[in-house]
């Protein structure tokens, strides 16, 4: 009977280090997806930039550049000016989110350059 919950105890151990490991692996394509639709979302800001001399305030704005945000990612743009902006984007599927922001923008959530995208 000891051996026994000797090895339950241990498979519990296991199962305690290995569960966290794997939920981490099968959320990594959908953190690249939300990263992914950030940069995606930069370039169509730049070409929206480059004809309107602004940043777009909404991602629908963004449409006749052909950026279209990947099933279920949800992109919130929390600035718009001339001088930069900020975005993030968030998926159902994972408690991540990812934020860019670009130039002279405040920085949103845990971004910590600007340009660069950063997921927390």
């Amino acid at each position: 009977m000891l051996e026994l919950v000797i090895v339950l105890a241990a498979l519990g151990a296991v199962a305690a280090l290995v569960v966290p490991m794997v939920t981490a692996i099968r959320g990594r394509p959908v953190i690249e997806n939300l990263r992914a639709n950030l940069m995606a979302l930069a370039a169509a800001q730049e070409s929206h930039f480059y004809d309107e001399r602004a940043y777009a305030g909404d991602p629908e704005a963004l449409g006749r550049t052909g950026f279209a945000p990947s099933s279920g990612v949800r992109i919130a743009i929390h600035e718009a000016t001339r001088a930069g902006w900020s975005a993030s984007a968030s998926h159902p599927a994972t408690r991540v989110e990812c934020f860019l922001y670009v130039r002279e923008a405040a920085p949103v959530g845990s971004a910590r350059a600007a340009g660069a995208v950063h997921c927390s």
